[in-house]
């Protein structure tokens, strides 16, 4: 969806709101135009914001994700799309993508407002991501995992097991990024904390974080082959 240049300019004045909406699984949606880029809040929590969500922004930096061999990328919560945003305009990365993104009205403000905008090819699941990665087949060059309820990660992917199915979603070499808030509340970067010390290192070894100032992106990387790695 194409935005007058009128409204860009304004926004960097004050946030212009585009569209509110609403879902069975998020009550309150809105589109907002802020300093130029398209944000969606469900709440008061900002689940996307074209290449100001800074944590992914700070985190494809960091890991140097140009030279990286990726072709195949799984998004699991789609948000307005400011992963595959990000990576094609910011990084000039053009990946195939598979999102999968529990709420449908999520799904179709992504494609108006985003996707829209983008030249990479993106397919959109409807599912629920727990489910998807247990009954998928494909493997991934990456595997991003962007799923939040509010501040906080719903518990069913906070489990052994929903990362061993991650994990045998990626290639060899294959990269898996889990986003986590770890900022402002005391309790939430506790939990955080927790989570990687005592579920995510124990089921990858050799798994760090990112801190991008706000949230920690946890990363592992899958072996690659003999013949890759050389």
């Amino acid at each position: 969806m194409r935005i007058p240049l009128w409204k860009k300019w304004l926004s960097y004045l004050v946030p212009i709101t585009l569209e509110e909406a609403a879902s069975e699984h998020n009550p309150e949606l809105s589109v907002i135009l802020d300093r130029g880029r398209l944000q969606l809040l469900s709440g008061d929590a900002i689940y996307s914001w074209d290449d100001l969500y800074r944590n992914f922004l700070l985190a494809f930096e960091k890991l140097q994700i140009k030279e990286r061999n990726i072709d195949q990328v799984l998004v699991l919560g789609l948000g307005l799309g400011s992963v595959p945003f990000i990576l094609e305009k910011v990084f000039d990365c053009r990946f195939h993508y598979t999102a999968v993104e529990w709420d449908e009205v999520v799904s179709l403000l992504a494609s108006k407002y985003t996707l829209s905008r983008l030249e990479s090819p993106l397919d959109i699941v409807t599912a629920d991501a727990r489910v998807f990665v247990e009954v998928t087949e494909a493997q991934y060059d990456m595997v991003v995992v962007d799923i939040f309820e509010d501040e906080l990660t719903p518990p069913p992917f906070e489990t052994a097991e929903f990362l061993h199915d991650c994990g045998l979603l990626l290639r060899p070499g294959g990269l898996l990024l889990f986003n986590r808030l770890h900022g402002g509340n005391p309790a939430v970067r506790v939990l955080t904390e927790r989570f990687f010390e005592q579920t995510f290192r124990k089921a990858f070894t050799g798994a760090w974080y990112i801190d991008t100032g706000g949230n920690w992106i946890l990363c592992y990387q899958k072996e690659a082959t003999p013949t890759e790695a050389a």
